[in-house]
């Protein structure tokens, strides 16, 4: 993007009337005048058109952090000419703000390192680049600015509350009664081939001399606990803002994100869903695409429309889990009926409820409720909870 100065265009202007008159009333000292503001006008367009070839590299360190953790980014911008040294004004682009980068007398062959911190106060994903150098003539009449180099994101995770509890599974069994199980069961499942590397003691030696070759048993963990995490993007659902910021949605991040590392540290299976379905938000600037639930949950944010309903019929039909864990905010009270009729697909359901300035009834459509004003806050009344 080019763009004329104010010297330049009184300049121009000097330079038609100059010539204008000199021509009109035989002047040539007028003409000379006018002629040699033209040419100054016309070096400095095309000084400033001249194109630096230059390589810029940029990495984070890391590219993942929490909310509120450190994380510096290291930029690298590398004159690959051969013919003169470059004099730049650059700035480098990160989320909202801009970074000046020097690139002063940057010789052929030569680099130029620049360090600096990602803000990282809110739950995000950050873009930073592209590189944008200004290329300006020694007269100051023409500003050429062009971007270099791609933008890389910066993740930015919730905040997570460390979670002493874990729910139990549910082992059903084929009269239909759903017992709770600590820690899982192994329960028979198939026959199968026997295969070089299997232990004789899984061997099933009556089936084996029925048909002829060896059998193997296969075991599943049928009460293997799995989680199921709704997050509630909804923009009615959390209707307060300060300083445009839902922080109810921002706490619900927190705890969900609190839920899935707890899950992860005890090795259980969990999912992660949204009430409103995602647009293709789930990736940063430059392409980059979210990989994992954390990084879903940067990148989420509240959705204008959306329904509850969609989600809670998916959940009745597929049955992912036997705990259902449900995070809304004050506007999604009136909701907890429809959550609470998934209790015949999910034997344990925990609502967290954020920012409500009343709290829900303790037992809502026989459900667990947590009112909790924040991330930390639900932490302590999860590990409080004793009823999965």
């Amino acid at each position: 993007m080019s763009a004329l100065t104010a010297r330049c265009v009184g300049l121009l202007v000097a330079a038609v009337v100059l010539l204008g008159a000199g021509f009109r009333f035989a002047y040539p000292e007028l003409t000379l005048l006018g002629a040699a503001a033209g040419i100054a006008v016309a070096y400095a367009a095309l000084t400033a058109a001249w194109r630096p070839r230059l390589e810029v590299t940029r990495s984070a360190d890391p590219d993942r952090v929490a909310r509120g953790e450190a994380a510096m980014m290291t930029l690298t911008v590398r004159n690959a000419g051969r013919l003169r040294a470059a004099s730049l004004v650059a700035e480098d682009r990160c989320g909202d703000r801009s970074v000046p980068v020097p690139l002063l007398r940057l010789r052929p062959g030569r680099d130029s390192t620049v360090r600096y911190e990602v803000p990282t106060a809110r739950r995000g994903v950050v873009p930073v680049g592209p590189l944008r150098v200004t290329r300006r003539d020694p007269l100051g009449l023409v500003a050429l600015a062009r971007p270099y180099g791609g933008t890389v994101p910066v993740w930015v995770h919730p905040r997570v509350h460390p979670l002493n509890a874990v729910p139990t599974g549910a082992g059903r069994s084929l009269d239909g009664r759903v017992d709770k199980v600590p820690h899982g069961s192994i329960t028979f499942d198939s026959l199968r081939e026997y295969v070089v590397g299997d232990e004789l003691r899984r061997v099933h030696w009556r089936t084996s001399a029925r048909v002829g070759e060896l059998m193997v048993r296969e075991n599943v963990d049928t009460s293997l606990p799995r989680i199921v995490v709704l997050l509630d993007n909804r923009a009615a659902a959390h209707p307060q803002r300060v300083d445009g910021v839902a922080e109810s949605f921002e706490s619900a991040c927190e705890a969900a994100a609190s839920v899935l590392v707890a899950a992860y540290r005890e090795a259980l299976p969990v999912v992660l869903l949204l009430v409103a379905r995602e647009s293709d938000d789930a990736s940063a600037g430059g392409g980059a695409a979210a990989q994992g639930p954390l990084d879903r949950l940067a990148a989420a944010e509240l959705v204008d429309a959306g329904d509850l309903q969609p989600a809670t019929t998916r959940l009745r039909r597929e049955r992912l889990g036997d705990t259902l864990v449900f995070l809304t905010g004050p506007g999604g009270r009136d909701d907890l009926g429809a959550v609470g009729a998934l209790r015949a697909a999910y034997p344990s359901v925990v609502v967290g409820v954020f920012g409500a300035t009343e709290p829900a009834p303790s037992d809502a459509a026989g459900l667990v409720v947590i009112d909790a004003a924040d991330g930390a806050a639900f932490a302590a009344e999860w590990d409080g909870v004793r009823r999965w």
